[in-house]
C-alpha cells in the first residue's frame, strides 16, 4: 500500500498529461474530424499516401540513423578521453554541458549569424575565393541540423557515458593489468562490455532528444524549410494549423508505435534475447 501512495502523484500526472491524451488521439485517429463519423483505417491510409508525410518520415528516419550513431561515438570517445584527465574532470564536464543551458532563441540567433547567406562562414569562404553556400535554403541545411543536434546533446551523452565508466569495478582493470592486458585490450574486454546497460539508456534518450530538434529547425527555417530538413514535426505543426486533427492523430499514433517498437527491439538486443 505504501509504494502505491508514493506512486499516486506521478501516476496521476502521467495519466492526465500522457495516457489520457494518447487514448484520445487513438480514438480520434479512427474518426473524421469534420463529421465525427467512424471511418476505420481511412485516416491511416490517407496519411500513408500523403507525399508530405512520406518526405517527412524519410527525412526523420535519415536524421535519426545519421545523428544517433555519430552522437554515441563522439560522446563515448570524449568520455573515454576525459577519464584520463581526472583533475580537470569537472571543468570539462561543465564546459560541454553549456549548450544545454543556452536558451533556444540564443542558439537560433547564433546559427543565423553563422549560417546565413551573408553570415560568418560564408564571409570566411569568400576570403578564400570559395563560392558562398546557402546553408539554410539548400540541401546543406541537413548538415547544419545534424551539427546543431550533436552540438547541443554531446555534453549530456558524455556525462551519461562518464557515469557508466565510473560504475565499472576498478578491480577488473587491476586484474587486466596483472594479466598483461594493454589499454586497447582493457577497453575492448572490460570497458565496452560493461557499458552495454549505459548504451541502452544513452541510445533511448538520444532517440527521444532527436525529436526535439524541431524547435531549432522551425525557428531557423520556418514552417516550410528546405525539403532536406522537412521533419515529421513540421508536418504535424502544419496539420495542426490547418486543423487536420484526424490526420495528425493517425500520424502521431503511428509515430508512437514505431518509437515504442524501436525501444523494445533495442532492449531485446541489449538483453541478448533472454528477455531479462
Amino acid at each position: 500500500m505504501v509504494p502505491w501512495l508514493f506512486l499516486t502523484p506521478s501516476l496521476f500526472a502521467v495519466s492526465v498529461m500522457v495516457l489520457i491524451p494518447l487514448v484520445d488521439a487513438l480514438r480520434r485517429s479512427f474518426f473524421s474530424a469534420v463529421s465525427n463519423q467512424f471511418v476505420g483505417f481511412q485516416n491511416y491510409i490517407s496519411v500513408l499516401g500523403n507525399s508530405a508525410f512520406q518526405l517527412a518520415a524519410a527525412n526523420t528516419a535519415k536524421f535519426i540513423f545519421v545523428c544517433i550513431p555519430l552522437l554515441l561515438i563522439i560522446s563515448l570517445v570524449a568520455a573515454l578521453m576525459l577519464t584520463t584527465f581526472q583533475e580537470k574532470h569537472g571543468i570539462y564536464k561543465t564546459t560541454y554541458l553549456m549548450p544545454m543551458a543556452i536558451p533556444v532563441a540564443s542558439i537560433v540567433l547564433l546559427w543565423r549569424v553563422m549560417f546565413h547567406r551573408n553570415g560568418l562562414i560564408n564571409g570566411v569562404l569568400s576570403l578564400l575565393d570559395v563560392t558562398s553556400i546557402d546553408w539554410i535554403g539548400s540541401g546543406a541545411a541537413f548538415a547544419v541540423l545534424v551539427f546543431a543536434y550533436i552540438w547541443k546533446n554531446f555534453g549530456y551523452d558524455m556525462v551519461l557515458w562518464l557515469s557508466g565508466i565510473s560504475a565499472i569495478n576498478p578491480a577488473l582493470y587491476e586484474a587486466g593489468q596483472i594479466d598483461g592486458a594493454g589499454s586497447i585490450k582493457r577497453l575492448i574486454k572490460i570497458t565496452l562490455p560493461n557499458l552495454l546497460p549505459t548504451l541502452f539508456t544513452v541510445t533511448v534518450l538520444s532517440l527521444l532528444n532527436s525529436f526535439k530538434v524541431f524547435r531549432e529547425a522551425y525557428l531557423i527555417a520556418g514552417s516550410y524549410p528546405d525539403n532536406s530538413i522537412y521533419m515529421l514535426q513540421h508536418l504535424f505543426n502544419n496539420w495542426y494549423s490547418s486543423l487536420d486533427v484526424d490526420k495528425m492523430c493517425a500520424g502521431a499514433v503511428m509515430m508512437a508505435l514505431i518509437v515504442f517498437t524501436l525501444i523494445m527491439l533495442l532492449q531485446k538486443i541489449m538483453s541478448g534475447g533472454d528477455g531479462s
